[in-house]
């Protein structure tokens, strides 16, 4: 009988939990055994209680959770308190985003679990279907934030975005038109501001001209079209996304001297490192600082604010690979899925995704020519 375990999340201000309880019904009918931790699902409105009715057995800490369990099934990367409940042989299904953290993957390497990671699995079409739901909600709430912290007491230039008759709307500049940038496009174009989405991808761009209302415009990104933009910008969205691998630096720390003093930028690429050379970390508590007077937020869990909806949206994707491991382990399940394979970025004490090893110049090791140590 495999043990799943689902530990309260402990990242500052996260409030998502990583499964609902019909995932644990379900799985405790697949004749899995599923502990969950008391109060893990409490930040988004699910009581121990309803877990329990559903077949979960409530453990008290997070030790026990981690010490019983075969399958820990999380949100965030493990956390440093974490680390050291971690052990060969344990798998572990989360977001990871190691190319953001050298510390972290060298932890994860020294534990000897496996680590799939939600954020590099592949659908057959090529698409990221775990990061997908995620993306949807941090690139509607990079407008919402970016809006509240244009306001003047949040230190911003005191620009509403819609505007009003009379008055120009703001001006929205995108870097990167995939599922965060189309989605704070959407959202931006719909509360009136002027919209610039740049993109690389040709292709894309003339999707999104298709698709998009007249107020946002497509660009191709390149060094002049940014700089170009910036000058005009109150409010930049980072939205550029390398799977598995660190986010490019595509604002410098001297572009902010081409910005207006008060403008606000989004760096929701954050969590893979970001794509402004001034950005860093930053929490729900503390979410922006400025720099040469523009502000940023860098918060890396955006949709941990909006837990309820977070987590339906991101257990609504991750439940059938749960329930796949489940029913025939994950190494045949990567046997047979190439896409899920991609998943596998760390097992038995070797990287095994190659973005991650490039960026920490490390040796990529095929996961299939290890020693198998999971038991899921």
């Amino acid at each position: 009988m495999t043990t799943i375990g689902v530990p309260r999340e402990i990242k500052a201000d996260e409030y998502r939990v990583a499964m609902l309880p019909v995932g644990v019904e379900e799985l405790t009918h697949a004749g899995a055994r599923v502990l969950v931790e008391t109060g893990a699902g409490l930040g988004s409105g699910l009581t121990d209680d309803q877990y329990a009715e559903a077949g979960a057995e409530i453990v008290e800490t997070a030790q026990e959770v981690w010490a019983q369990a075969d399958l820990v099934v999380k949100v965030k990367e493990p956390q440093p308190l974490e680390w050291p409940w971690m052990r060969p042989g344990q798998t572990l299904f989360t977001y990871f985003h190691f190319a953001a953290d050298e510390t972290l993957t060298r932890a994860v390497i020294d534990s000897g679990v496996t680590a799939i990671a939600y954020e590099t699995i592949r659908d057959a079409k090529g698409a990221l279907p775990l990061l997908t739901p995620m993306s949807e909600v941090a690139g509607r709430m990079s407008i919402q934030e970016g809006a509240k912290f244009l306001e003047k007491p949040t230190q911003g230039r005191g620009i509403l975005l819609a505007g009003v008759p009379g008055v120009a709307p703001a001006e929205v500049v995108i870097l990167g038109g995939g599922v965060v940038g189309s989605n704070a496009a959407k959202v931006a174009a719909g509360l009136g501001a002027n919209v610039r989405i740049l993109d690389v991808n040709l292709d894309r761009l003339r999707y999104l001209d298709d698709i998009m209302p007249p107020n946002v415009t497509t660009l191709y990104s390149d060094r002049h079209t940014i700089r170009e933009s910036l000058q005009r910008a109150d409010l930049v969205i980072g939205a550029v996304l390398i799977t598995g691998a660190r986010a490019p630096r595509l604002v410098r720390r001297q572009d902010l001297a081409l910005m207006n003093t008060g403008a606000v930028i989004v760096d929701v690429a954050i969590d893979q490192g970001g794509c402004v050379e001034t950005a860093r970390p930053t929490t729900h508590k503390d979410p922006t600082f400025a720099v040469d007077g523009i502000i940023h937020y860098c918060v890396t869990n955006m949709p941990g604010a909006v837990g309820r909806t977070s987590t339906y949206a991101l257990c609504n994707v991750t439940l059938p690979y749960v329930a796949r491991m489940v029913r025939e382990g994950w190494r045949a399940l990567a046997t047979r899925d190439p896409g899920f394979a991609e998943g596998v970025n760390i097992h038995a004490g070797r990287v095994t995704n190659q973005a991650v090893a490039n960026t920490f110049h490390l040796e990529c090791h095929a996961w299939d020519a290890l020693p198998s140590l999971t038991p899921v």
